[in-house]
């Protein structure tokens, strides 16, 4: 049943169960609706406080409404159930112009307080601080006299305890707290300190920018204000994935300035306890190879690595759907029919309602509403999930790139300064075809393999992982999931069996001590032998038909690298070249 309490002009609902005792204490909501007010003014909605998945999943089918077509209208339903009802996955469709990260419409308020030390650029620029400070109470205004419910779910970003954030969501749609709720863990530590040091995302889809007044590219944005606390998600900027990845981006300015290393990598555990952590972009095997069943998983995104160890920012996992073989990713293919889960653009079947359609029937490879379909899904959901979602400092640091050159050799053995340069570079390759326009492969460097949501300066990162490795005695090695014999069209993708196979002798440290032999155009060291592997493909050199061509590709990506080197002014950073 549902309670509620009376304080001022408003109402703050609170989810009971069953045997009556709260999900959260009474004193707890009305707490939070005072801290509202008094941060932000906001006394004129109704707020529904600490809603459970069930009642949350009830309210977004019922009141969730916007667009879902371009030409369509703005007052549509946007959740659905399928035919599992409340013990299957909720279904979202986010407005048609958002159906990923809005980079572009994404700010940071250029405070006196931070302006040296984030890192502007496309993606994270600069917003007047006299214009957001305008626009904030506009926002809430509008949101007193538009007088419609808001939901608001209290978690945290992080499980380890003394570094976790703790996060309040605020939004018009329960489909984003419902989210919150899947991705964010809750109950980590005391939360006593949520007024003073906790951070509120306010989520309005109805509020309209208009860049002339409110300084913003165009009808939406993302604002984010690091000495405020708070981050504005306006306009048409539903894509669920938003309210994750704009906590995460405050993350990577937090930890940093408190001396620990956030980072966008998988990590997991072995029987011996020894952490492997997993950097690398989309395309490269990072979730993969990460959930392996002879290691424990901390998790598959976000992490931090601190003077304890490593641990997970999430409690849940937000996959890519497209395309998706549930012969190969049966946990995925499981989980979609899970209680408690949620779907993201994945479109009807022609003819068929959701609501009338088992989650297993949609068709995975309809891209018609956008290529980035997804699915958020516990964290528990995986087998042989680490207790904590914590582990040991690690003992292996594996960048992964899917090189589509087939120039770099499946694996490399890498010291500190190369670990940096490799690491600052995050080099991955986009694919021919791919693309409007990509007919032949391009280059794609992303400073610490997540560019985007990197706060501060790519130095600060790798500075901290250079401490971590010293500090740890931790290996590192650039493993290349990507093509061997040619490039992509002519050559063969690398085997994941040769793949794991290689990991998996790094992380024993059977290259510690091994004879490696130094590719002389790409300076990079690589190993002539591993079991289980073909010797054969560990020099890519001899696996091209014509070695010449080789040379000739290997000395264009090398001189690619060069060139984004001194693009990114990396030299000034201190980044020692590799190549």
């Amino acid at each position: 049943m549902i309670d509620q309490v009376s304080l001022t002009s408003r109402c703050v609902t609170l989810v009971v169960s069953e045997n009556n005792t709260a999900e959260t204490p009474m004193s707890t909501a009305a707490q939070a609706a005072a801290q509202l007010e008094n941060a932000f003014g906001l006394v004129g909605p109704e707020l529904r406080f600490g809603l459970s998945q069930d009642e949350l999943f009830r309210h977004a089918i019922a009141n969730d409404r916007g667009r879902v077509e371009p030409d369509g209208p703005d007052d549509v339903q946007k959740a659905f159930p399928t035919a599992l009802g409340v013990d299957g996955p909720l279904v979202f469709f986010s407005d048609p112009s958002c159906t990923g990260r809005p980079v572009q419409d994404t700010f940071c308020v250029n405070r006196e307080s931070v302006t040296d030390r984030v890192w502007w650029k496309s993606g994270f620029s600069k917003f007047d601080p006299r214009i957001f400070d305008e626009l904030l109470p506009r926002v809430i205004a509008h949101l007193n006299e538009r007088d419609r419910p808001l939901y608001v779910t209290d978690v945290f970003c992080g499980w380890d305890t003394k570094f976790s954030e703790p996060y309040r969501f605020v939004g018009e749609y329960a489909t984003h707290a419902y989210f919150c709720n899947i991705m964010f863990p809750k109950n980590v530590r005391d939360d006593a300190d949520r007024a003073e040091s906790g951070w509120t995302l306010i989520n309005v889809p109805s509020f309209e920018c208009d860049p002339e007044r409110d300084g913003t590219r165009s009808g939406r944005a993302v604002i984010i204000d690091i000495e405020k606390r708070v981050g504005l998600v306006l306009g048409k900027a539903d894509y669920c994935g938003v309210n994750k990845k704009t906590m995460f981006t405050i993350m990577n300015f937090v930890l940093p300035a408190k001396g620990q290393l956030s980072m966008h990598c998988s990590a997991n555990v072995g029987a011996r306890g020894d952490t492997a952590i997993l950097f690398g972009l989309s395309g490269t095997g990072k979730t993969t190879l990460s959930a392996d069943p002879d290691r424990e998983l901390i998790g598959d995104d976000e992490h931090v690595w601190t003077d304890q160890g490593i641990s997970n920012f999430e409690d849940g996992c937000y996959a890519k759907l497209i395309d998706l073989d549930k012969a190969n990713e049966p946990v995925i293919a499981a989980a979609m029919s899970m209680k408690g889960t949620l779907i993201e653009n994945v479109p009807p079947l022609p003819g068929r309602a959701i609501e009338e359609t088992d989650p297993q029937e949609l068709d995975l490879t309809d891209g018609s509403i956008t290529e980035n379909t997804r699915f958020a899904y516990p964290l528990a959901a995986n087998p042989n999930v680490r207790e904590g979602a914590a582990g040991p400092h690690p003992e292996t640091i594996v960048l992964l790139t899917a090189d589509a050159f087939g120039v770099l050799p499946p694996v490399s053995v890498l010291d500190t300064d190369e670990t940096m340069y490799h690491f600052v570079m995050g080099f991955t390759s986009k694919l021919a075809g791919t693309e409007v326009g990509v007919t032949e492969p391009e280059p794609s460097f992303s400073a610490c393999f997540g560019a985007a949501f990197m706060s501060q300066k790519a130095s600060v990162y790798a500075e901290l992982l250079s401490q971590r490795m010293a500090e740890n005695e931790t290996r590192c090695i650039l493993l290349n999931t990507g093509w061997s014999g040619g490039p992509y069209g002519k050559g063969e993708r690398m085997p994941l069996k040769a793949t794991r196979a290689l990991l998996n002798a790094a992380l024993d440290g059977r290259f510690d001590d091994g004879e490696l032999e130094i590719q002389p155009i790409l300076g990079l060291k690589m190993p002539t032998t591993c079991d289980g592997v073909d010797d054969a493909i560990l020099n890519p050199r001899g696996t091209w038909d014509d070695a010449e061509a080789y040379d000739e590709a290997a000395t264009r990506l090398r001189d690619m690298f060069r060139a984004n080197y001194e693009e990114q002014g990396y030299a000034a950073l201190g980044i020692t070249p590799a190549m």
